[in-house]
This record gives structure tokens, sequence and C-alpha cells, in this order.
């Protein structure tokens, strides 16, 4: 039976409809769920970098050390245009599924390695060279993930509803960093001590990543293949994904300029936030880590929420009220957090933050989707977002520790505010995609 994943008839009968609808549900949980393990993985490093880095970076400031997981945490990133490019390529000429089981396997081996690497004090300098390599693996995997997943997610949903079910995929991705905050919390509060968590329990959140990537292999390996691209596959391919993508400059630029803000603020606010609680606002690391599971939490909360909105009123309203709001508060934010000394204070600055970043984030995925035609889409969306994510989100991180090293940190909440007033440029001019999307054009 031909599986209808692009659209629903209204003169079908309702048992058609209810069937399309299930596929439709079915498709987008594998795909989230693969989405949620890998980002995991990823964000597992970042989670467990307070108690791991002193095993692989002996130093005696805390800050250094900290400067050195942050290097390879953004060395990682740096991988991720070659998976752009290379998943890319696989997802738009032989697949949406084959390109996103490849990843997840990558990623698989990318956290086994990490698991069972030797601390410096074992195997000296080759420690931190494994562990490179490791975030070498994973980068790749994720630079493929996040274009693939987006193109699927998209193709995979009802029109009418595309940025609410494609948020889905910042549901996830920020679920697998939540995740991860999860079980740090369950290992501080109830299974270890903090001295097991340095010396050897920070190795379990990996070996946990490792099995569930090998289960979502399997849910992966049996999920359908949408509809957008078996029929574009029948019109046949003349050119290679990387030579049909240079035929869209305007959309490429577009990519870049809205990412560039957005992965700014988004690597800000979670990854580097439960760090810069412990070591700029000094509160401790359990009470960090509550309050940033906490508020990924609700951030997750709110994605679907901003997706539907975007539904209904339009996908540029919604990104230029992230790029107004975070031009205007993302110093006087970050500079009340830097001065305060109550948790529930950095909570709610936190929360307010992540309210604004959310009008990038929702919709992300499916604006960049809805640029470009089926043959090239898994590409536009994943290589020049991977480009701009490897400068500046996985940089983010390094940039802040940099500059309170030298004791300009304040320099860095100004940096942020610059790259969201360029991303906001680019808002006040793009078109509104629900309205003018690729995605209808090239069916």
């Amino acid at each position: 039976m031909h599986d209808r994943v692009a659209g629903v008839s209204t003169s079908e009968p309702p048992e058609t409809g209810l069937a399309d609808t299930a596929r439709r549900l079915k498709a987008i949980f594998v795909g989230s769920a693969g989405n949620l393990v890998e980002w995991f993985d990823f964000y597992a490093y970042s989670a467990f970098a307070l108690y791991f880095a002193k095993s692989f970076f002996p130093s005696e400031s805390q800050t250094a050390q900290l400067l050195n997981a942050a290097a390879i945490f953004a060395v990682g990133f740096l991988m991720r245009p070659f998976g752009g490019w290379l998943f890319g390529h696989v997802a738009d000429r032989h697949g949406r599924r084959l390109s996103l089981t490849i990843s997840v396997l990558m990623m698989c081996a990318g956290s086994l390695i990490i698991a069972v690497t030797p601390t410096y004090a074992t195997i000296g300098i080759a420690a931190p060279l494994v562990l490179l390599f490791a975030r070498l693996v994973q980068g790749l995997s994720l630079g493929g993930e996040y274009g693939t997943s987006a193109t699927y997610l998209s193709e995979v949903a009802h029109p009418e509803h595309r940025g609410f079910y494609s948020s889905f995929q910042y549901v996830t991705l920020i679920g697998g960093q939540l995740l991860a905050m999860l079980v740090l919390l369950f290992l501080q509060k109830l299974l270890l001590t903090p001295e097991q968590l340095d010396a050897w329990g920070w190795r379990i959140p990996f070996f946990i990543g490792a099995c569930l990537a090998v289960v979502v292999y399997f849910m992966r390996r049996d999920m359908h293949e949408s509809e957008a691209f078996v029929e574009a596959q029948a019109r046949g391919v003349s050119e290679s994904p990387l030579k049909g993508l240079l035929r869209h400059p305007r959309e490429v630029a577009i990519v870049v300029g809205l990412t560039l803000g957005g992965t700014v603020a988004f690597y800000t606010y979670t990854t580097y936030m439960q760090k810069f609680l412990v070591n700029s606002v000094g509160l401790s690391k359990d009470t960090s880590t509550v309050i940033a599971a906490s508020t990924l939490f609700f951030y997750m909360c709110l994605q679907p929420v901003v997706g539907a909105i975007s539904d209904i009123v339009g996908r540029r309203p919604v990104l230029l009220t992230f790029g107004v709001l975070g031009t205007l508060l993302t110093v006087p934010i970050l500079t009340a957090l830097q001065n305060t000394d109550s948790a529930w204070t950095a909570f709610f600055l936190i929360m307010g933050a992540l309210v604004i970043v959310s009008g990038y984030t929702a919709i992300n995925a499916v604006v960049k989707a809805e640029l470009f035609p089926t043959g090239v889409r898994a590409m536009g969306v994943g290589f020049p977002y991977a480009i701009t994510v490897a400068l500046f989100g996985g940089t983010a991180e390094y940039v802040a520790l940099y500059l309170k090293e030298i004791g300009h940190e304040s320099a860095f909440f100004w940096y942020v505010t610059g790259c969201i007033a360029v991303s906001l440029a680019v808002y006040a001019f793009m078109r509104d995609t629900r309205l003018h999307s690729a995605m209808e054009q090239s069916r």
C-alpha cells in the first residue's frame, strides 16, 4: 500500500484520514525519539564537564579546566558542517531514513569511547586526545542529525500544522539536555557522593547514551520514508545536492543569518548557564543543576505552543519577537543574573530569557525546511546551519569563559546582543515562509 505522508484529501473516507494521521504521528515519534537520544549523548558532555574536566585536564584553576573542556566541546562543533554536508547528501540522494540510521550509530560509538577512556593520570596526553576524537565523531553525527531530522519532521507533518509538529525537534533536543541534567541530579542526590562522581560516576551517562542509541537504531531501521522524498526520486535526480544548493544562495544566506543570533542565545542560556551559575554567580553545583534542569523543562514545554502560534500568525512575527526582545533585554538579564545571590531570582531571569529564545528555537527548523525544494532540502537545512552553529553556537561557551578569564565577562553580554541584532535584521527583510513555502511549490 502506498504511504501517504504529504497531505490528506478531504474526499477520503474517515478511516483513511485517521490512518494517515496515525502514520504521521508514528513517524514524528520515531524521528523525535532518535533526536532526543542523539542530543542526550552530545549534551552529557556539557552536563558532566564540572566533574570530569579535572580527569582530562589537570590544572589548579577550575576556570582553566572548564576552558579546556569547552574547547573540545567547541571542536566537536567544527565537525558539524562536515556532518551537515555528508548526511545531507545521503538524505537527499538515498533517503532520510538511511541518513538518520547511520547518524545514530555514530553517536553510539562516540559515547562509548568517552565512557571507557582512561584518565590523564593513567595514559597522559593520550586521554584528552581520545576524548577529542570521540567528540569529533559525535559532532559529525550531530551535524547530520539536525538537518535530516528537521527535514523529515517537516515533510511528514500536515502542512497546516507544520510549525507545531516540527517544533518537536527542539522539544527532543531540549529533552536530551534535560535528560542529561536529570541523570546528573539522580547521581548527585540519590546514588553517588561528589568524590565518586569525580572519580568514575561521570562515565555512567555515556554508557546510558550508547545503549539508548542502539535501541533507536532498531526503531529507525524500520521507519517510513517521507513521501516528499519518494516523489522527488520518482521525478529523477540530475545533479548532486551540494551543486543544487548553490542555485539557492539567497536561501543559504537567510539560514546563516536567522541562525546566528538564535544559536548564540540558545547555547548561552542552556549549555553554558549551569557553569555560569557556579563559576560567576557563585551558586553550588547542586543548586545550579536544579535551576538548569527546571528551566529546561519549562522551556521544552514552550516549544509546541510557540510552534502552534506560528501556524496561525506566521513564522516571521514570531522570529521578530525574539529578535527585538533579545536585542533589548539580553544585557539587562545577564547583568542582573551575574549580580544576584538568590536561586529563585536566577530561575526567573533564565526562564524569562528562554521564553524569548523560544521565538527562534520552536520554528527555526520548519523555516529552513520551507526555504528549499525537496531535492536539496536536507543539505540546505543542515549544511549552512551547521557552519553557523560551529562558528558561533559551539564557541559561545568558550568565548564567555575566555572573557571571564581576562576580566571582561560583561563584554560577552554585548556579544550575544550583537549576534541577535544581526539576525533581527534578517527577520525584518525575509518573507514569511508559512505563506511562501518551497515545500508546497516542490510537490
